[in-house]
């Protein structure tokens, strides 16, 4: 049986639909409150109770699985304890084989997101068993706010300068995921998932520019004016604190790789950001 954990996020509903397509076996979808989730259950599908900060259920939660694909948990500060709780239930319920969500070029990365990562990629690779870590890189769907804030007020703003970020579609991180968890490949390894195509913050505004025959430039921020801004955009101010300090990694190359390792797994290109700003575009 495959676990899916996180499995009513947006990510874990993804992994769930492309699993049904991919694979025949059983699959136990993990979710925080399972009478809010009963939309996932289907004939291949069972929901069961999996809360990251109740331990003790843990193991009964994973209780038959023999792989589970780890979703990287979303309390920021609150993670690593969260995820070797999952790991040490896995042990105990004789799970074989992990895939978790990470995030790409750790442990090399110094933007505040990745701290717990690369704890958990420890923990992980000290539990004993074989896992599989997809370093994802920057969702296009984190710039969903970025294009409609453009779009209200006629900037794109941010703090990446001229820095290059590797962007794809949550749909593809999430057929990556489903592929390595259900997949043949039980080895241990590393994965850096980076979309076929990067963009600065500039070309992001060029191509809003260009589908909406409007001037929109990219306004570049320092650090903690771009914080503020969000913070005045109603984001909570750690929330916005890290999405600023993503844009100084990204002002040095920190969201960038050129691996071609997404592209293969999910066997088709990644999503361009041409059709991410069209399909923002037509639903606005």
């Amino acid at each position: 049986m495959i676990a899916v954990t996180g499995a009513s996020g947006q990510l874990g509903r993804l992994v769930l639909k492309h699993l049904s397509i991919l694979t025949h076996e059983p699959v136990r979808a993990l979710v925080r409150s399972p009478d809010k989730a009963q939309d996932l259950v289907s004939s291949q599908i069972s929901v069961s109770r999996f809360d990251y900060n109740d331990p003790s259920g843990l193991a009964e939660g994973l209780a038959g699985v023999t792989r589970l694909l780890l979703i990287s948990g979303s309390e920021v500060g609150q993670r690593v304890a969260q995820h070797a709780a999952v790991i040490e239930a896995a042990k105990s319920a004789g799970v074989s084989f992990i895939t978790y969500t990470s995030l790409l070029n750790v442990p090399n990365s110094s933007l505040v997101l990745a701290a717990e990562h690369i704890d958990t990629e420890s923990i992980l690779s000290k539990s004993g068993i074989a896992h599989a870590v997809l370093r994802n890189g920057w969702y296009l769907e984190n710039y969903a706010g970025t294009v409609a804030a453009a779009l209200q007020h006629g900037a794109v703003v941010g703090a990446s300068g001229d820095g290059r970020i590797s962007v794809a579609g949550r749909e593809d991180y999430a057929e990556a995921a489903a592929r390595v968890v259900s997949g043949a490949d039980l080895s241990t390894r590393v994965m850096e998932l980076a979309g076929d195509q990067s963009i600065s913050l500039s070309e992001l505004a060029a191509e809003i520019s260009r589908q909406t025959g409007r001037n929109i430039p990219f306004q570049n921020l320092t650090e903690d004016d771009y914080a503020g801004v969000l913070m005045g955009a109603g984001l909570p101010e750690a929330f916005a604190r890290a999405i600023s300090d993503a844009d100084r990694g990204a002002a040095s190359g920190e969201l960038y790789n050129a691996s071609t390792a997404l592209r293969a797994l999910i066997r088709r290109p990644t999503k361009p950001v041409s059709t991410f700003v069209a399909e923002l575009l037509s639903s606005a």
